[in-house]
């Protein structure tokens, strides 16, 4: 892919790559290996702090939908930021394979699609068809960090 073309339209955004994210544990941010990059799971992070930390569906507050799914368009940024630094420009990358959402949650809350829409919107708006993927949307009891969301994703290279 065009490596400028992803740049200018991540600015066309509105949004601005952030710089990569250092590892919080034992972990490399992104393995490479037989035609595919992995990229580390983001917890959404300004300034480094965790952006909207703790659960969505908690009655007595918590996070909303729409600020969980901020969080996860954030975390999907960070992924892409991630890849880059690993790949030193975006030319390798053919597309986005698959994305697996990580969601804080009460068990009565139903709404994760809503909350992974953030992350696979961002990155069809980034990278147009090439940023369709297969994703998992899964509800969890905590993530790192007290995060709300935790994403992680699977680019294809070419």
């Amino acid at each position: 892919m065009d490596d400028r073309a992803i740049l200018a339209r991540i600015t066309e955004l509105g949004l601005e790559l952030p710089t990569p994210p250092k590892p919080v544990a034992s972990y490399i941010p992104v393995r490479v290996t037989h035609g595919l990059a992995f990229v580390a799971g983001q917890v959404a992070m300004i300034d480094g702090a965790v952006m909207h930390a703790g659960l969505l569906g908690d009655p007595d507050g918590g996070v909303s939908t729409e600020q969980a799914a901020e969080a996860a368009r954030r975390a999907a940024l960070q992924a892409l930021s991630a890849l880059r630094e690993a790949l030193g420009t975006f030319e390798p990358l053919a597309g986005v394979a698959q994305v697996n959402v990580y969601v804080a949650s009460t068990p009565e809350f139903t709404e994760h699609p809503v909350v992974a829409n953030g992350a696979s919107d961002l990155l069809v708006d980034v990278l147009g068809d090439a940023g369709r993927h297969a994703r998992a949307a899964v509800g969890m009891a905590s993530l790192p960090l007290g995060a709300s969301v935790e994403v992680a994703v699977t680019a294809e290279l070419g």
